[in-house]
């Protein structure tokens, strides 16, 4: 099933993976979560750990690409 991402600035980042800073650990962007007062936010999976949570996509687009 494809997500509904009308609006939303980054399609291009849908199932990539980032990691949390430059030594983090990396996650995936798994979908596109909500528009904010504070700005887009996306829903990201922590493959190490099963974790799923909504990350601000400012700070997607900061962290790397994983290694």
């Amino acid at each position: 099933m494809q997500p509904n991402i009308a609006g939303f600035p980054h399609p291009e980042l849908i199932g990539t993976f980032r990691q949390f800073g430059p030594f983090g650990i990396p996650y995936q962007i798994l979908k596109e979560g909500h528009d904010t007062v504070k700005g887009w936010t996306v829903e990201i999976e922590v493959p190490q750990t099963g974790e799923r949570l909504e990350y601000p996509l400012k700070d997607a687009l900061d962290d790397p690409e994983a290694r």
